[in-house]
């Protein structure tokens, strides 16, 4: 988990809004505090509305998505290694994070942050091809979106309860290097 420049009873509304929220998406932010065991005026001191709670938990998701991604490539062996390991550390955060695939968030700094992750996956992708391990006549946006697509597929099959989260990224790597690796 990442804490980064959060108090802790922020830190505690943040935990409280995932373990609420992904269990049930429409919780009201009442709920969210009670998780919290703090009030809501603690609560609107933090976030100001609905919009501002589920913005910072995106900002906070993409950190955490971040730091489990940065985590398991430490010892990769190659961009393609990476790919892999990038897949299987954040698969398995689908229980804290799936909820919010769903919400139509107007944040500018998350949209940056989204086009810079968009972009530095790309650049792995092209390292990739560079190497060998994928195939290079697939454009690289291609490729990309089958990457993001199948960690979605991945953590729809835990969110149903289909699949372990083991389970899920077999899957979702097994058809990603089937269908773009050499």
């Amino acid at each position: 988990m990442v804490d980064g420049n959060v108090s802790k009873s922020e830190l505690a509304l943040l935990n409280a809004g995932f373990a609420v929220l992904s269990r049930n998406p429409g919780a009201s932010l009442v709920e969210v505090a009670e998780a919290a065991g703090v009030g809501r005026a603690t609560l609107h001191r933090y976030y100001s509305s609905r919009a501002d709670l589920f913005s910072a938990l995106a900002r906070y998701a993409m950190r955490e998505l971040e730091v489990a991604a940065s985590a398991a490539t430490v010892d990769a062996q190659s961009y393609c290694d990476s790919l892999r390991l990038v897949m299987g550390a954040i698969i398995p955060l689908a229980h804290r994070h799936m909820f919010l695939t769903r919400e139509n968030l107007q944040d500018p700094d998350l949209a940056e942050a989204l086009a810079r992750q968009a972009q530095e996956l790309r650049d792995l992708i092209d390292a990739a091809k560079m190497e060998g391990a994928l195939r290079d006549e697939l454009p690289t946006e291609w490729i990309a979106q089958a990457y993001d697509h199948l960690i979605y597929a991945a953590w729809m099959m835990i969110q149903h309860e289909e699949a372990t989260p083991r389970q899920a990224v077999n899957l979702a790597w097994t058809q990603f290097s089937k269908g773009a690796g050499i």
